[in-house]
């Protein structure tokens, strides 16, 4: 049956591609909505270049027609903007009548009354939109195209039991899949696999999409730093193997996401030169109360959005040191006097600031991406809970030749401060689910908070 869907401006700003996800349906967009678009386009990061593209796909449609009258869309749907429908009068006293939300309300209750034979249906991702609607009697639809429908997100790994001859031989090299799972295994799928006789053997295997096989980076560090647990070791597997082009990884804060990937990029970029240069992006969306606008050059505005990236480089550097320190004490060397001097005159913005002159190193945001091609690059996304799910497919469609990217964040609602996703419709969730089935990904979810005892209870109890 055909619907008509009324679409408040979050869901055009959420998706700017929405126009295409409501098959044979009837889209109204009330003229509120484009003009709260218009105030929406000028906002700093991922608001207003979402608007912005919005009002880009709308005025693509104007060549087939008048989008006053409608437009019909290749999927033989069609798409309009309600220009009148708004007396308030269909709405009981209480509400602001000077809102926009209250005059979209109206617009649909005078729709919903004057076409009974199709169902009109209001799409709203604002919460305090849906109580309302529901209150006045509209039938209200979160948009759900892009969102997670799994009960359960892809975590990466699973736990099994094999008997002790089977551990063995994944040890040795690796073993078919038994016939005895009942269970679908993806490519690059871990399996943290125990003994069944109990006797305490146990070995972490990964699903290379024909056998179960061994870790082949088990006993290798990354700029000084090494896994500390199961997890962490799957994680830094799939970051060191040059035959996986996407990663991501999720889980709550101190599990180490940042660091571990952060001293693979540095390993394989500066040490090894296997990529051209890291870039460590981030989504500009502020936690609490925006700060407003920040002087200076492009990399002095992201310099307060990149903390997280700055503590994890300053954090290598010291284990580096460390290791550096131990040695020439050992070896009673008279250069460790000289040595502590030197690196005490050398800050992390210093080592950052040599690397990105030379090339090495770029930090970016999400509203610098468009058009670019990223190639033979290690390009590291931070909070990509933040991001949305176009935005999330802007940022791969980057990818050149000879690169990876890492998306990195934890999708809790308690860690998403972007008002246009939740835990089941960011960018990082959608990613996880739509790119778990091929070879050249692979996703790990860490559950282990590794960076203090009061980090741990923090992320355990509050």
């Amino acid at each position: 049956m055909i619907k008509n869907f009324i679409i408040d401006t979050n869901v055009m700003v959420h998706d700017p591609d929405f126009i295409y996800n409501f098959e044979d349906n009837n889209i109204i967009i009330p003229i509120i909505c484009i003009e709260e678009l218009d105030n929406l386009k000028k906002r700093e990061g991922i608001v207003g270049y979402h608007a912005r593209s919005a009002a880009r796909e709308l005025n693509n449609l104007r060549k087939f027609g008048n989008l006053h009258q409608g437009v019909k869309l290749a999927n033989g749907g069609t798409i309009r903007i309600e220009l009148n429908s708004n007396d308030p009068s269909c709405l009981p006293n209480g509400f602001d009548f000077s809102k926009n939300d209250t005059k979209i309300l109206a617009i649909t209750k005078n729709i919903a009354e004057s076409d009974k034979e199709i169902p009109t249906i209001l799409v709203t991702k604002d919460l305090y939109m849906a109580i309302k609607s529901d209150a006045v009697g509209i039938v209200t639809q979160d948009y759900k195209n892009d969102k997670v429908t799994a009960d359960e997100l892809y975590k990466g790994y699973r736990k099994i039991t094999l008997d002790l001859k089977d551990i063995d031989r994944i040890q040795k090299g690796g073993i078919p899949v038994p016939s005895s799972f009942d269970f679908t295994l993806y490519p690059n799928e871990f399996l943290d696999v125990t003994s069944s006789s109990g006797d305490g053997a146990e070995v972490i295997g990964r699903f290379n999409g024909k056998e179960i096989v061994p870790l082949k980076y088990a006993n290798e560090v990354a700029w000084g730093l090494t896994p500390i647990n199961k997890e962490q070791k799957m994680a830094f597997e799939l970051l060191m193997d040059p035959t996986i082009d996407f990663v991501s990884i999720s889980g709550g804060a101190g599990s180490g996401k940042t660091i571990l990937s952060t001293a693979v990029a540095l390993q394989k970029v500066i040490e090894q030169g296997v990529f051209r240069k890291v870039i460590f992006v981030k989504p500009v969306v502020p936690a609490g109360d925006d700060i407003g606008f920040l002087p200076g050059t492009e990399e002095e505005k992201l310099r307060p959005w990149m903390g997280s990236f700055y503590d994890a480089i300053e954090n290598l550097l010291d284990v580096r040191d460390s290791g550096k320190r131990d040695r020439l004490k050992n070896k009673k060397s008279k250069k460790l006097e000289e040595y502590e001097v030197k690196k005490a005159e050398v800050s992390v913005e210093d080592f950052i600031d040599q690397f990105r002159r030379s090339g090495a190193i770029e930090t970016k945001t999400f509203i610098y991406m468009r058009g670019r091609t990223l190639s033979d690059a290690l390009v590291i996304v931070d909070e990509s809970q933040q991001t949305t799910p176009h935005l999330a497919k802007l940022m791969l469609t980057r990818a050149g030749f000879g690169s990876k990217f890492v998306f990195i964040g934890d999708p809790t609602d308690n860690q998403i401060d972007n008002t246009l996703v939740d835990e089941k419709s960011n960018g990082l969730v959608y990613t996880i689910e739509k790119m778990k089935p091929f070879d050249i990904t692979g996703h790990v979810t860490l559950q282990q908070v590794e960076r203090s005892p009061l980090a741990k209870l923090a992320e355990k109890y509050m």
